[in-house]
């Protein structure tokens, strides 16, 4: 099975990079394009993988074809790829706020199409990844895109409706937990800690704390509790978030991120 990647980005390299390292792909099983020299030169050079100036290249090698660019260029390289894709091509787009029907109508045909909305902590190999498909797409063919974006990370099928609050709920939400370690890290730094071991310690503390909700499968309230003693020092942090509204400001942050995606 040939992979083809068109864009080299940073999501791009962050799923080859997954992809080589759990063995799912080699080399020289992937392909990809890039409009500059420096992209292309430098994906071959941590990768091993060929890379093409001319992304119609790309998408006669792939058996499935990635569609690594921003949503704006994306109908754009469609037309460029439109004649080279076939109907036996797996065509995989990773653009925020481009249904699969628009997809469809720019390709003026039916192909096989999954709609993927990865996040940014797959560089880290740990993104999460929502996955939808057309009704052309076999489901040994999705269980195929399901195993590529396991590879940097843990992924699920939704249905099509659902990605939007896809997007909001972990493709823009790593700015969000951002912002909360740094508001951390900061007051931290007002108390006396050094900034790298204030970041440090914050951005451990939200690890640990996404891992026991994954891990032990118990509720987020039930967790909390387990922290807030009785008269001790986290109820009144917690307290001080409540008057705050910080659920409300959090739920508010989303909508607008999802009514955002929506009307892309």
């Amino acid at each position: 099975m040939k992979i083809g990647f068109i864009g080299m980005g940073n999501m791009a390299k962050a799923m080859v990079g997954g992809m080589l390292k759990k063995g799912i792909a080699k080399p020289q099983e992937i392909v990809g394009s890039a409009k500059s020299e420096k992209s292309r030169q430098s994906a071959e050079e941590a990768f091993g993988i060929t890379m093409y100036a001319e992304n119609v290249k790309v998408a006669e090698e792939a058996d499935v074809l990635i569609l690594a660019v921003k949503p704006q260029f994306l109908e754009e390289v469609i037309g460029e790829i439109r004649t080279a894709v076939t109907e036996n091509t797996l065509v995989v787009s990773i653009a925020a706020g481009r249904t699969m029907a628009w997809i469809q109508n720019c390709f003026a045909k039916n192909i096989k199409l999954v709609r993927c909305m990865p996040n940014t902590p797959a560089l880290v190999g740990e993104g999460c990844t929502g996955i939808c498909a057309g009704e052309q797409v076999a489901d040994k063919e999705l269980d195929t895109v399901v195993k590529l974006m396991e590879s940097f990370g843990i992924a699920s099928v939704v249905s099509e409706k659902m990605m939007d609050v896809v997007v909001g709920v972990s493709g823009s939400a790593p700015a969000y937990v951002f912002m909360f370690i740094e508001a951390m890290a900061d007051e931290a730094v007002a108390e006396g800690m050094p900034r790298a071991q204030a970041y440090r310690f914050a951005a451990q503390a939200v690890l640990g704390s996404a891992k026991m909700v994954l891990e032990t499968g118990k509720h987020p309230g039930e967790l909390k509790d387990m922290v807030c003693s009785p008269a001790g020092t986290t109820i009144q942090a917690v307290k001080v978030l409540e008057e705050k509204g910080m659920r409300a400001s959090v739920m508010d942050a989303m909508e607008a991120c999802i009514q955002k995606s929506r009307n892309m």
